[in-house]
């Protein structure tokens, strides 16, 4: 079987859970498939879902209802090959039986199959819609192809946005999603009366040079699961392919990172057309105006930095993020801005972010989340390509694992190494990481 087939009768139990979001809600709130339900979610985030649901199904509704259109990030939507009904869809991305057998090649690009988007990352985005909708807003997802680029990917959010006018609209964009959103405004999305960005990536993000580099937690951890290709081959064959991940890199830094010849020459290297093509990306980005908030998360172990040592970039590591966005990076000039001590990942799942965001949306200000920077701190930490790479180096046995520790496996893909941050001296010296457990 080659990574581009999808068989009839390679059928896996992640085809045949890729229900729409409304489905799962749906079933959430009357019971049905409970079991099944508990085992994906795990029993306590099923539960917690399921209250969401019940409440969201009893909330009172306006007449005219603000249409929340909810915008994940890169990777936050599922992506994989159709199949002919009534047979499931061929979930590639994430499916761990497929990437074992080295199918994650069929994502590559230029696309050697009808790769399409299958809904929101359910564990990711779920929780979030459920909130809204308990408070009375009507929400629909907006899935789509994450590979391509940032502004492809706003043209056609917004002729999605187009086709509900005249509805009242309103866009919560989380990640990458946030440049989306961005670039569909700037491309005349019509009707959007609020835009609220979650750990958006205004001016870039140092996990898109990682992950170019086959260094970042989430490339690395999936390469665990495919049983011949390691993290770099799968970055320079696959990852590297997608101008949505140049479109993320870094912009106000010493390092030109959209000049290929900056890059170290050893290990996997972005390609030069891409980086040409993503240097404009920015100045194609609707600015912010009234309609427009921006939560950033902080206090997490986030890189903010990065300088090219020898044949391999080091990066530091500050607590000046939320994990995968530098606080300085989520920053856009002209938003509204409010701080919450929550890693990236989290910052669709905290409830305090979410009822900030009802806020937001009803009102355009809360006061559930500080409007100024607190408690900064200068502890930091360095490491380098070649420490991490030995990271996340042993294969998993996918058929070993009890499905508790599947779920797990999962949902915990974008956790990052710990490191020990330190305070560095006042003058000279430089501040050591060590990895830890």
């Amino acid at each position: 079987m080659s990574a581009t087939d999808s068989p009839l009768e390679h059928v896996t139990p992640y085809d045949r859970f890729a229900w729409r979001d409304s489905d799962i809600e749906r079933w959430l709130e009357s019971g049905e498939h409970g079991a099944e339900l508990a085992a994906y979610f795990g029993a306590a985030e099923y539960r917690q879902l399921r209250a969401l649901a019940r409440r969201a199904a009893r909330a009172a509704r306006s007449p005219q209802p603000l249409t929340v259109i909810l915008v994940p990030g890169i990777m936050g939507s599922q992506l994989g090959l159709p199949r002919p009904p009534p047979l499931p869809n061929d979930v590639v991305w994430i499916d761990p039986l497929d990437i074992h057998h080295g199918r994650l090649a069929a994502l590559r690009l230029p696309s050697p199959g009808p790769v399409i988007p299958l809904g929101i990352v359910l564990f990711s985005y779920l929780r979030l819609k459920l909130n809204l909708r308990a408070r009375g807003f009507r929400v629909e997802s907006h899935d789509y192809d994450w590979r391509l680029p940032v502004i492809e990917l706003g043209r056609q959010l917004a002729q999605r946005l187009a086709g509900l006018a005249p509805a009242r609209l309103a866009l919560v964009a989380h990640s990458m999603g946030g440049l989306v959103a961005r670039a569909a405004l700037k491309a005349g999305a019509p009707g959007v009366e609020r835009v609220v960005l979650l750990g958006t990536p205004n001016s870039g993000s140092f996990a898109a040079v990682q992950a170019l580099r086959g260094v970042y937690a989430v490339v690395r951890k999936v390469a665990r699961l495919d049983a011949r290709g390691t993290a770099e081959s799968l970055t320079q064959e696959v990852f590297s392919s997608f101008p949505a991940l140049y479109d993320l890199l870094p912009r106000a830094t010493a390092l030109d990172l959209f000049d290929v010849a900056n890059w170290p020459r050893t290990g996997p290297r972005p390609y030069a057309a891409l980086l040409a093509a993503a240097r404009t990306t920015a100045a194609q980005l609707a600015g912010a105006d009234g309609r427009f908030a921006v939560i950033v998360g902080t206090g997490q172990e986030t890189v903010t930095a990065v300088r090219r040592r020898g044949d391999e970039f080091v990066y530091t590591l500050t607590r000046a993020g939320d994990g995968t966005v530098a606080v300085d990076s989520a920053l856009l000039p002209g938003a509204r801005t409010f701080y919450a001590r929550v890693a990236h990942s989290d910052l669709t799942r905290d409830a305090g972010v979410a009822a900030a965001v009802v806020d937001l949306l009803r009102r355009g200000r809360t006061g559930r989340l500080p409007g100024q920077l607190r408690g900064t701190s200068r502890a930091q930490a360095q490491i380098g390509d070649a420490r991490l790479r030995r990271t996340h180096a042993v294969k998993v046995d996918w058929a070993a694992l009890s499905p508790e520790e599947r779920r797990v496996f999962l949902e915990n893909l974008n956790e990052p190494p710990q490191l020990k941050l330190s305070v560095p001296p006042r003058r000279g010296g430089r501040a050591k990481g060590k990895l830890g457990r």
